[in-house]
């Protein structure tokens, strides 16, 4: 019988038992990923891709069902763009190769992450599988995603979707996984494994800082809460309808749709006729105090209310606005203080007058005070230097100009890289400051000659790293035995982890 001072034999965790497994397998999968040509990672991640765009309304219906948010053919659109249109967008682009800068007397040499552990949002969350794995593979990198808990069973049946094609296609087993059963210890866990070589985290604040304290590189993302000015020199009624269709766009379920429109007084009657005429719904003073009430809690932000249609908020909040688009709530005060100028991932719009450009900044920087520093904003304008004071002077990276800002921040109406996944920088407390985009997932080796006109540099054209031969024949013999035991052991190894995890599942 055991003592108090005996230690107890603690019975493993059978769900974090299998996620240390697919680790594992994960690594394996990174070091063959490695060593294909770029002709065979892209007929992968085209495989990946098709497989993907062939079921974009399949999983855009899913996703609704699942999480009750958002607009079908809304998702179904974000779909398509993530799969074959992001491989198409960057098929020209080689992250294979090494680069070759004989100017500078420099050979870069690609270096994938290794492991990817990826975290998936409720409210973008087929659009996000299919983003970061088209990601990881096109940079050779295997990932494993990890979806919101109530967005699970589609955003798994997705990534077992591309897996497999994937795997048809020419990739190692384990090149994409997902964790079908995602809970917080898990995954916290999993993110301070020494096996990670990269977190992506797309959330809320809560597990964006748990990525960042894991220890293990992360790249996170800040809440947005986006201004847009609209100005006396725009296009009054191109505007609204810009605005109209960014803030209706999967019912505003981006994190960089618009949250409060700062118009100067000479022209907001008129855009707010333009916006009517666009089916917004302009709330009276009584239907933006029940709107309040509605939205913003006791215990925070009603999340029920989530990428739901605008005549279904409106009911829940006590009145009725038929037909709607989205709901526009005039407000008098611009500063966190006025609860509808915050992040509203809901099709409902703030709207306030300013005299002058510096007034709309002024507004703008107060609002982004305490959400949504280093995200988006955008402004609906023809005075350049309108557009330039506010972008330099409000808190942003990405300013969208006579542009819906959800798509025209996050890529898809303007030539920033098309993302799932916004950086905001030192200002919003991430390690990225862009669009994330492939480029994110590699570093480089930097083969730098001296620059002295005296030395000369080398002819690298036609090397490859991975066909080069770096052995005599007699090494290489011996190389080769090695890297077959190598393979040998893997293949063991695989065969015992599979059957640990049949024992461990029984």
């Amino acid at each position: 019988m055991a003592t108090p001072s005996t230690p107890l034999l603690k019975v493993p965790d059978a769900a974090l038992e299998q996620a240390r497994m697919m680790l594992d397998k994960a690594r394996w999968a990174a070091t063959r990923l490695q060593k294909l040509d770029r002709a065979t990672i892209l007929r992968i991640a085209d495989a990946a891709a098709r497989a993907g765009h062939a079921k974009a309304q399949h999983y855009a219906d899913w996703a609704v069902r699942e999480t009750g948010m958002g607009v079908v053919a809304h998702k179904k659109m974000k779909n398509e763009a993530c799969s074959t249109g992001l491989v198409d967008l960057y098929r020209s682009e080689d992250f294979v190769a090494p680069r070759i800068h004989a100017d500078r007397k420099i050979v870069e040499l690609p270096r994938p992450a290794g492991v990817i552990f990826a975290l998936v949002p409720v409210t973008n969350p087929v659009a996000t599988v299919f983003f970061k794995s088209l990601l990881a593979l096109m940079t050779r990198n295997a990932i494993i995603l990890s979806p919101h808990p109530q967005a699970r069973e589609c955003c798994a049946d997705a990534v077992r979707t591309l897996a497999e094609a994937a795997r048809a296609a020419g990739a190692p087993d384990g090149a994409i996984q997902v964790i079908a059963e995602p809970t917080i210890p898990l995954i916290e866990n999993l993110m301070a494994d020494s096996r990670i070589d990269l977190i992506v985290a797309t959330g809320g604040p809560a597990v964006v800082k748990a990525a960042y304290r894991s220890g293990n590189p992360a790249i996170g993302v800040g809440p947005g809460n986006a201004p847009v000015v609209v100005d006396d020199t725009a296009d009054i009624r191109l505007a609204a309808r810009r605005i109209v269709a960014s803030k209706a766009f999967d019912n505003s379920i981006l994190c960089t749709n618009e949250s409060t429109v700062l118009a100067f007084g000479s022209i907001a009657e008129k855009l707010l006729e333009a916006l009517k005429s666009e089916r917004a719904y302009i709330c009276k003073p009584d239907e933006c105090e029940k709107l309040r009430n509605l939205l913003f809690t006791g215990t925070g932000f009603n999340t029920a209310m989530i990428g739901k249609d605008a005549e279904v908020i409106a009911r829940a909040a006590g009145f009725n606005a038929p037909g709607a688009r989205i709901l526009v709530t005039p407000v008098d005060l611009v500063q966190p203080e006025e609860r509808l100028v915050r992040e509203k991932l809901l099709p409902v719009l703030a709207f306030a007058r300013v005299a002058t450009i510096d007034q709309a900044i002024s507004a703008a920087r107060s609002m982004m005070r305490t959400a949504g520093q280093g995200h988006s904003a955008a402004i609906h304008s023809r005075n350049e230097a309108n557009i330039m004071a506010f972008a330099a002077a409000v808190p942003a990276l990405r300013v969208a100009v006579n542009a819906g800002c959800s798509l025209g921040a996050s890529g898809f109406e303007t030539n920033l890289g098309p993302s799932m996944t916004i950086g905001t920088g030192f200002a919003g407390g991430s390690s990225l400051g862009e669009n994330l985009t492939p480029h994110a997932f590699l570093h480089y080796t930097r083969i730098a000659y001296n620059k002295d006109a005296s030395e000369s540099f080398g002819n690298f054209a036609g090397l490859d790293p991975l066909t080069l031969k770096r052995a005599a024949p007699a090494q290489a013999l011996s190389l080769a035995v090695n890297n077959g035991d190598q393979e040998l052991r893997a293949e063991l190894r695989k065969i015992i982890l599979e059957e640990l995890k049949a024992v461990l599942a029984a």
